[in-house]
């Protein structure tokens, strides 16, 4: 996310609270109210953004995994094209010499 983008969601969230704060002085609300539920709707849309990226982080759902992963899959995608048949079905034989002697641990 850039500078700019960070400076603009910071601008629209502070006018959204300046909107709300307005609409529930409105809607009778005295300052001392107003000012109360503004700061409370905005703590509980804070906590639940912190929550929603928590979750993200935990799932592995970033932008950075998902990336990293991507990378990855192309790199090994790559070298498997660059490889000739026969070094090809040399590793499929090691790969299943290895799963022969992981199922069958003497």
């Amino acid at each position: 996310m850039r500078r700019i983008d960070v400076l603009g969601i910071g601008l629209i969230v502070f006018l959204a609270g300046g909107l709300l704060y307005a609409l529930l002085r409105t809607f009778g609300l005295d300052t001392f109210d107003a000012g109360i539920w503004s700061q409370a709707i905005f703590l509980i849309g804070l906590i639940g953004w912190i929550l929603s990226y928590v979750f993200r982080v935990v799932g592995g759902k970033m932008t950075y995994h998902q990336q990293l992963d991507d990378y990855e899959t192309s790199i090994l995608q790559k070298r498997l094209d660059e490889m000739s048949p026969e070094e090809i079905e040399t590793l499929q034989a090691e790969l299943e010499q290895d799963k022969q002697r992981s199922s069958n641990p003497s």
